[in-house]
């Protein structure tokens, strides 16, 4: 960027270009203005048959053949209408946290996505940091598409003026307001603010409003201007643009002023009503803010009797700012230019402010590639001068290095050189060796880590299936009743294995089984619990009137098995690698007197229960805990799946001998007398007719070190009670 001490501030308008130079004055708080120009168009931008591109392009050639801009920062504005204002207020937060939540509010308000705009944000002043963390603070957010802002520095390349500072015309008039019209923040109480001005700076189609007390800003742009009073001429007395316009500058000195301002009053009105809703808009977000006053700005303004209308619709005190009080420079500012069009240069005194690096807004929309660029344009002699030097040190050193290999003699050291090459040699070869010695030595050690993984794990598969064995239903020693259909059995005809890299897969494809395994679990458990409580099954349950109520289904675990359903779909499986086990048998637990425990829920049961739980204890055979308990879930044994189930059918089984003793009311009745036998001898019955239930059960299986201790959390844990 430029480092010059003189500043400008050019505001290029729709109806003319202002531009003020100024430089930081020795008192405080004071600019002192050095120069401006205020270069007013053939016609005004926004007509219709006006070409804004060389209408603009033709102010700045005017200006640049008037003064010499080079080493000097130049600040440009651009309408407020091409970008986006916001004031976010941020809750309590850490101080450095702050541009996080920033950027995070910054893909909240802005339309766009970030790539397409230039965006930027400044801390207002105001709020409180305590302890790092900050209270009641505000930040200003403001943001332009890049597209518009490269179309308007378009003009200003063409010219040859490069711009370090591009900011929007509503906040260069904070800038000014807050700099020239209120008192410095430092000196003011926070708790007690001080009240707050209104600046309307009347623009050609638009007007910039702007509200601040110097801690806090409020700004609004109103699609009313300048050309609103001409149109309003030109409908009502039927003229030109151009007569429009030099009416409305001279209503005063027109034959008929009362018919102008009677034509143009409906105008009156809606400005004055626009400015009305926007206020108490204002007024209503902060109800603490009072409006101490109402300046107008912008040639518009001199419109006779437009302060005192808008003041008397408002019930405010309204009046033009005619005076800059931090502005000096008595050869500029008496000058026919400025003393005539002061209500115009507004934009660029504020602009001037933050070229100087005294305004209380700093953010800067000029895009980053530009600034960069700018950068390395200025350090460019300096790098061809370091490139310069580097070269002549790069052909100081050739020419010693030259000098020095001319001088060389290769007979004086070849002795040397043969040396250097036997000592290289044996040391290629001593490094080969050590080498080999490495890898011998890392195959050693990968044998040893193997045979010892070997050790801890030849115990794994035993203490699985003495597990399984164990949670196996059984009778007790010496209650084993006589007929097999009462026996406590489950018949394991077929035991396999398979690896999974992650049983998460296994357990997601039979998801459906496991919700069909484990409904009505807690009432099988309740079933088994009283059969084995009274030695005898459970009768079933009776089964209500036609007209009796409802029973409530949280009483009867049957009554939400849907419930359960969806409780046991959203179990927690495996994770993991691990193996699937696969049991596949029957059992003969299914007649009449045994329901409800028979086919499934005998299996629920009995071998499912045994297999979810910590409860079953199996004997650990190895390791530093042999001969201790552990549960089955400690052993990564869990999650069982009923994967098949075959309904109940009769079978006929061969009986070899009948044990002594006679049958047991239980048993079969024997087959009917044979043709040609003895009928005084007792009969052998040649069969039994029993009801078998097959099944396919699965469970996973993680296993561990046989006799290590468990981990914090076992697979096994997290089965449907995690789910649950």
């Amino acid at each position: 960027m430029a480092s010059g001490s003189y500043v400008w501030g050019i505001d290029i308008g729709k109806c003319a270009l202002k531009a003020l130079r100024c430089r930081v004055s020795a008192e405080p708080r004071k600019l002192e203005a050095v120069a401006c120009e205020y270069i007013e168009y053939p016609m005004i931008l926004s007509q219709p048959e006006a070409d804004p591109i060389e209408l603009v392009q033709s102010a700045l050639e005017q200006l640049i053949s008037r003064h010499d801009l080079k080493g000097d920062k130049v600040a440009v504005s651009v309408p407020g209408s091409l970008g986006l204002s916001k004031f976010i207020k941020l809750p309590p937060i850490e101080s450095k946290k702050i541009p996080d939540i920033v950027k995070y509010e910054a893909r909240q308000q802005i339309p766009f996505p970030l790539e397409q705009v230039v965006w930027r944000w400044q801390r207002l002043a105001g709020g409180m940091e305590e302890s790092g963390f900050v209270l009641d603070a505000e930040v200003a957010l403001f943001a332009m598409k890049r597209e518009q802002v490269f179309k308007a520095l378009a003009p200003l390349q063409q010219a040859g003026i490069h711009v370090d500072f591009l900011q929007l015309a509503p906040i260069a008039l904070a800038n000014m307001a807050i700099f020239d019209q209120l008192p410095d923040s430092a000196t003011t109480d926070p708790d007690t603010p001080i009240p707050s001005i209104a600046l309307v700076s009347v623009g050609v189609d638009s007007t910039d409003l702007v509200v601040t007390n110097g801690r806090r800003i409020w700004q609004r742009s109103i699609q009313s201007g300048g050309s609103n009073f001409t149109k309003s001429l030109v409908q009502g007395m039927k003229l030109t643009f151009s007569r429009a316009e030099n009416l409305k500058r001279n209503a005063v000195k027109a034959e008929d002023p009362k018919a102008v301002f009677k034509t143009m009053k409906p105008v009156f009105n809606e400005f004055a009503s626009e400015l009305q809703r926007s206020l108490n808009y204002f007024t209503g977000t902060d109800r603490t803010a009072t409006i101490a006053k109402v300046l107008l700005m912008g040639n518009a303004t001199k419109l006779r009797g437009l302060a005192d209308f808008v003041g008397q619709q408002l019930q405010l005190d309204v009046q033009r700012l005619d005076k800059f009080n931090a502005l000096e420079g008595a050869a500029v500012l008496s000058t026919p230019a400025f003393k005539e069009h002061q209500l115009a240069f507004g934009t660029a005194y504020g602009l001037a402010l933050q070229a100087a690096n005294v305004a209380a807004i700093g953010t800067n929309l000029l895009p980053g590639e530009i600034v960069r660029d700018r950068i390395i344009e200025s350090k460019k002699p300096w790098a061809v001068g370091v490139l310069v030097g580097l070269l002549a040190a790069a052909m100081i050193n050739f020419f010693g290095m030259f000098a020095a290999w001319t001088a060389y003699a290769p007979d004086l050291y070849a002795a040397a050189f043969g040396k250097a090459d036997t000592v290289k040699k044996q040391s290629a070869a001593a490094t080969a060796a050590i080498g080999q010695v490495r890898e011998r030595q890392t195959a050693a050690i990968a044998q040893q880590q193997w045979l010892a993984r070997v050790q801890n794990q030849r115990f794994e598969a035993l203490d699985m299936m003495r597990s399984v064995q164990s949670l196996l239903p059984r009778d007790e020693e010496g209650k084993i009743p006589e007929n097999p259909a009462d026996r406590k059995e489950l018949h394991i005809d077929q035991m396999d294995c398979q690896y999974f890299p992650d049983l998460a897969e296994w357990f997601a494809s039979l998801k459906p089984q496991w919700a069909e395994t484990h409904i009505g679990e807690e009432a099988a458990e309740g079933q088994a619990a009283q059969a084995d409580g009274n030695g005898e099954p459970p009768a079933p349950a009776p089964q209500p009137a036609a007209d009796a109520p409802a029973a409530d289904p949280a009483a009867d675990p049957a009554a939400s098995e849907g419930d359960q359903a969806e409780k046991k779909d959203d179990a927690v499986g495996p994770t993991g690698a691990g193996w699937v086990i696969e049991l596949r048998g029957h059992h003969f637990h299914n007649e009449q007197r045994h329901k409800p425990l028979e086919g499934a829920q005998f299996l629920r049961s009995t071998l499912v229960k045994n297999l979810m739980g910590k409860d079953t204890k199996v004997i650990v055979s190895a390791g530093p805990l042999a001969g201790e308990q552990l549960s089955v879930s400690d052993l990564g044994i869990g999650f069982p799946i009923i994967v098949e189930s075959s309904p109940i059918k009769p079978v006929r089984i061969p009986i070899a001998n009948l044990s002594e003793g006679g049958s047991s009311p239980a048993m079969p009745m024997p087959m009917p007398p044979q043709p040609g036998s003895d009928p005084t001898l007792p009969q052998e019955p040649q069969e039994l007719f029993l009801h078998r239930y097959d099944f396919v059960l699965q469970f996973c299986w993680q296993p561990r070190p046989a006799g290590q201790a468990p981990p914090a959390s076992s697979p096994a844990d997290a089965g449907p009670e995690a789910g649950q």
